[in-house]
């Protein structure tokens, strides 16, 4: 069991998921903090207060109407996968190519071997962007199931 996405941007199981965005949090400059009861899990330290007060109910499931921000107030597309939750939802057509954008910032930045269901971190994330990319051209969303 695990997450599959359309548009091929990702099939794997959740820990590595899980793992792959850690690493683009990583190199975005994010900090982490333990989550979970009991603490076991790193996450990326993000506004969840703002992050709630924008979705509302449909926390973790894509619908966002505008692209969200760091603590600083600086637009961060990344924060759409970084804050989505790993096994449903969608992330929207019109977040799809500036997600995209932004994870082609990241590249150059990423390298090494994530392990099983990552493999190298560079060719996840083109993976990932490629399938953006396909779901932005055709105006469709990227769903998770």
């Amino acid at each position: 069991m695990g997450l599959d996405t359309s548009h091929k941007c990702w099939h794997g199981a959740y820990s590595a998921f899980s793992r792959w965005r850690n690493k683009l949090a990583e190199v975005a400059g994010y900090t982490f903090f333990k989550a979970g009861d009991p603490p076991i899990y790193e996450t990326a330290c993000l506004d969840w207060g703002s992050i709630n007060a924008i979705l509302g109910d449909d926390l973790l499931s894509g619908t966002w109407p505008c692209i969200p921000v760091r603590p600083d107030g600086t637009p961060d597309a990344l924060i759409v996968l970084l804050a989505h939750s790993d096994c449903e939802g969608e992330i929207q057509a019109d977040m799809c190519a500036p997600l995209a954008d932004r994870l082609e910032q990241l590249l150059p930045l990423l390298d090494g071997d994530g392990g099983g269901h990552v493999g190298n971190y560079r060719d996840k994330t083109q993976q990932f962007i490629n399938g953006l990319r396909d779901a932005a051209a055709k105006g469709e969303a990227v769903d998770f199931h």
